[in-house]
């Protein structure tokens, strides 16, 4: 499915105001997990400032053991502290990569900015390597920026 029908997606399920932001963003997750082949987990971390931590809020995929990622580790962590876009085309070349499955290949992370503050991001592992395209880039941005809207 192209990026364009699933903007109308994204916009519909966060429209839905009788759901929580969680469940509209577990609601997110799947949609992109289901619809996107090389998706294989999506989820959206938020940060807590004084701990300096990152905790899962909203996923789509096997369960992980990582609901608490520590600011600076792993290529979450590290967008926590730079603020900025994290793509990787083969996870086994970052030498700071937390390992969730041995399935994973690829991974991208886009920050979640909230008022000019980065307060999460979404999070999505692949078991293909180098999928993301400058496309899924800009798509998750938007989606970011849409999911901060009912935050």
């Amino acid at each position: 499915m192209p990026f364009d029908a699933l903007r109308h997606k994204v916009t519909t399920i966060l429209a839905n105001n009788n759901e929580t932001s969680s469940q509209r963003m577990t609601e997110i997750c799947e949609l992109l997990q289901s619809t996107i082949g090389y998706y294989d987990w999506v989820g959206f971390y938020f940060a807590n400032e004084a701990a300096r931590t990152l905790h899962l809020k909203a996923f789509a995929g096997e369960p992980t053991d990582h609901t608490v990622i520590p600011f600076g580790k792993g290529i979450c962590g590290q967008v926590a502290e730079s603020n900025e876009n994290f793509i990787v085309a083969d996870v086994k070349a970052q030498n700071n990569y937390i390992a969730c499955s041995m399935y994973v290949k690829a991974e991208i992370v886009i920050p979640l900015f909230k008022d000019g503050k980065n307060i999460g991001q979404i999070d999505i592992d692949s078991h293909t390597e180098n999928p993301f395209a400058p496309e899924d880039e800009r798509f998750l941005e938007w989606v970011n920026e849409q999911v901060a809207k009912i935050l």
